[in-house]
């Protein structure tokens, strides 16, 4: 049996990010994914013309029913209409499972340019990082959410109250390098960048993935090379900004 995970992101209809990406990457690494909407965008990869907010009621409504019927032990969160609903969202999933792993991808501003939310207050961002997994921010993301000198040092002062996994496609250079900040040691994973690597909902794509191998059983650090390995093979896929998904022989349920 496949273990589930949920998604509770936006709906881009294109597919490259949100819910139908983080669905397609789940099903790819051979994990049941489940969904529930935050959010009704009306954009394509490359643009972005307004977004449908669902309210926070309608949100617990349509997890309500997931856990009902199954065993969810992971869960990823991408687009809210606010990072202050976030505290209440996190305590209504750990009453549904007090066991519950949550992953934040925290999106903050379209790959089109427009923009989510405006920089949180740090006292929010240490309520809502205490209660994460991993938190999965891009390095413009990391240094909204806690500004500093650099994104790694935001990283390693937001990895004093959970993981954090900086994401690397905005720096230069041959490699593109993911650092995971975990227990006061770094865990950079690098691959070659691209010349046509770019995609549209690439930071979806490795946190749904780090997702699955979580579910899957695999470590932290485990989970996020893996997670890099299934990323860059999609972003390897075409030369478009809208990626393929193909099936991971990374899956820890058949090693």
């Amino acid at each position: 049996m496949r273990p589930y995970a949920l998604s509770i992101a936006g709906f881009d209809p294109s597919g490259g990010a949100g819910l139908l990406a983080d669905c397609k990457t789940l099903e790819a690494n051979e994990v049941y994914g489940l969904g529930v909407c935050t959010a009704l965008t009306v954009q394509n990869d490359v643009q972005f013309e307004r977004v449908s907010w669902v309210s926070a009621a309608d949100i617990q409504e349509q997890a309500q029913l997931l856990f009902a019927q199954f065993s969810i032990d992971y869960v990823k969160i991408g687009l809210l209409e606010s990072i202050a609903q976030l505290p209440e969202l996190l305590a209504w999933l750990r009453v549904q499972n007090p066991q519950v792993h949550i992953v934040w991808d925290p999106v903050l501003k379209a790959s089109a340019g427009y923009e989510f939310h405006a920089g949180p207050p740090r006292e929010l961002v240490e309520v809502v990082c205490s209660s994460l997994a991993l938190l999965t921010p891009n390095r413009p993301e990391m240094l909204r959410l806690w500004p500093a000198a650099s994104a790694e040092e935001a990283a390693a002062a937001v990895s004093v109250f959970c993981p954090v996994l900086l994401k690397g496609g905005h720096d230069e250079g041959a490699l593109a390098t993911d650092v995971l900040f975990l227990n006061g040691e770094q865990y950079p994973f690098s691959a070659l960048r691209l010349p046509h690597g770019e995609k549209h909902g690439s930071g979806c794509v490795l946190s749904a993935a780090v997702l699955a191998h979580l579910a899957w059983g695999a470590s932290l650090v485990e989970a996020c090379r893996a997670g890099k390995i299934y990323t860059t093979k999609v972003l390897a896929s075409n030369p478009t900004l809208l990626g393929y998904h193909f099936i991971s022989s990374q899956c820890h349920g058949h090693e």
